[in-house]
């Protein structure tokens, strides 16, 4: 079991609250919160050691440029593909956003 942490810049604190996808189906969840303006926190729990570079490189594409909303991320993963880590997130931020904007 591997924990890793990572602060990235972000914009506004998130509108509310999300879930997206279940860590029991072997894939991995991704809960989020509202975080503090400026800034999105994220702890990855992991079942696989020894994929930091991995782990680095992919949150650093999603959250590098255009600031998301500021948040605190818990993610919990059963050893997802980058592909899948990737789209829960989308789908976590996805799920906060006001009714009718993009």
């Amino acid at each position: 079991m591997e924990k890793r942490d990572y602060t990235f810049p972000a914009g506004q604190p998130a509108a509310g609250r999300a879930l997206a996808g279940v860590v029991g189906s072997g894939d991995l969840e991704v809960l989020l919160q509202p975080g503090s303006a400026g800034v999105t926190r994220i702890v990855v729990n992991t079942s696989v050691d020894g994929k930091g570079a991995v782990w680095d490189a992919l949150l650093a594409r999603v959250f590098t440029g255009e600031p998301l909303p500021a948040a605190s991320i818990v993610i919990n993963d059963c050893g997802a593909t980058p592909g899948v880590v990737r789209l829960r997130i989308e789908q976590a931020y996805e799920d906060i956003q006001p009714e009718g904007q993009p």
